[in-house]
């Protein structure tokens, strides 16, 4: 039987619609009225779910120098410890209760990816319909059993994890009773270079695991999640800015709105190419199905002549005998004349 998750109302799964999250995260820039810009422009590109992230600078590290808790080195944020990060980072919880009337009165989906349990139980309060496991996430077992008791949606990313992590997060959910969950192939690297995506893996993912799988995509350009589609990505999560060229951390892997549209135009025109398994024409292939190949006369031929391979051809277009019949004919006689051009029939051949 095949999985279906369901989130405000539209079925994510199996022969549904790829559900397209737009990743908020940092790229708000800490202005509220930026934030309310990305989670318009996410709406005019398609997406179904724009999605916040719940925390704060204290309740994601603490602020330390040592070496374990610098940002790791290449990343965007080379030189930051992690407290920094977060804190330029974070989205301010007193923002999220307006964000998310914002996104509702304009039709798209906000829920959040809470990092710690109070922020579960803040997000409770807002109702949010689902919720979003990070990949750093995937080892915090009591923040991920206290909200698949809520009994919402838990969708969660696997870039850092191995089989044995992301077979304990999917056993924590259902211990709990909670089985709507969505799990996404994910790589975090940012960006993501192409040859350590293994997109292949999300082919083996639903036998597997036995949930609904998607994509969550730090890679630059939309070849990747169109990719991600047409081997069973039934979501796609990727990150959105106005502009890269604003800066902000997450900026280097961001889409722009005109990207993000373009990649949920060429999904959808994947989704309507995946069809049906079928053999059938169509009318128009039926159609032209008379521009193909069949036996004609190419030179006049007097009756009595006999056919050969000067004045039968096989050509275009399709309205005389099938060429299989050329062996059949050659070497027989006309039973008439017959002009350059003429389509043949069997009752023209003695």
């Amino acid at each position: 039987m095949k999985k279906t998750v369901e989130i405000n109302g539209k079925k994510i799964g199996y022969d549904e619609p790829v559900y397209f999250i737009a990743e908020m995260s940092a790229n708000h820039l800490h202005n509220f009225e930026r934030a309310k810009k990305i989670i318009q422009e996410a709406k005019y590109a398609g997406a179904d779910a724009i999605k916040l992230q719940t925390y704060r600078p204290d309740t994601i590290t603490i602020d330390c120098y040592t070496d374990e808790f610098m940002a790791t080195p290449g990343s965007p944020w080379d030189g930051m410890n992690l407290y920094e990060l977060y804190k330029t980072a974070y989205t301010p919880w007193e923002w999220h209760k307006e964000l998310m009337e914002y996104a509702n009165s304009i039709g798209i989906t906000c829920f959040s990816s809470p990092f710690d349990l109070t922020a579960v139980d803040f997000l409770e309060e807002l109702n949010v319909p689902a919720y979003k496991i990070a990949s750093f996430e995937i080892n915090d077992i009591p923040l991920i059993r206290k909200a698949a008791k809520t009994g919402k949606p838990i969708i969660i990313s696997t870039g850092i994890a191995d089989l044995g992590d992301i077979n304990l997060a999917l056993q924590t959910c259902r211990e709990v009773g909670n089985d709507n969950i969505i799990l996404l192939k994910c790589v975090s690297e940012y960006p993501t270079p192409y040859a350590e995506l293994n997109l292949k893996t999300i082919q083996n993912m639903p036998q597997t695991f036995e949930c609904v799988v998607g994509l969550s995509d730090h890679s630059m350009g939309e070849a990747v999640d169109i990719a991600g589609v047409t081997l069973g990505a039934q979501v796609i999560e990727k990150h959105l800015t106005l502009k890269r060229s604003d800066g902000g951390p997450d900026a280097s892997f961001s889409m722009e709105p005109d990207e993000y549209r373009r990649m949920v135009e060429s999904v959808r025109n994947v989704e309507l190419a995946f069809g049906k398994v079928t053999y059938e024409l169509t009318d128009k292939q039926k159609n032209s199905k008379g521009r193909s190949r069949s036996l004609y006369v190419v030179e006049d031929i007097k009756k009595g002549e006999v056919f050969s391979e000067h004045n039968m051809k096989s050509i275009r277009p399709g309205y005389g005998i099938h060429t299989k019949y050329w062996n059949d004919i050659l070497g027989k006689k006309a039973k008439c004349d017959l002009k350059k051009g003429t389509a043949m029939r069997w009752e023209y051949v003695e």
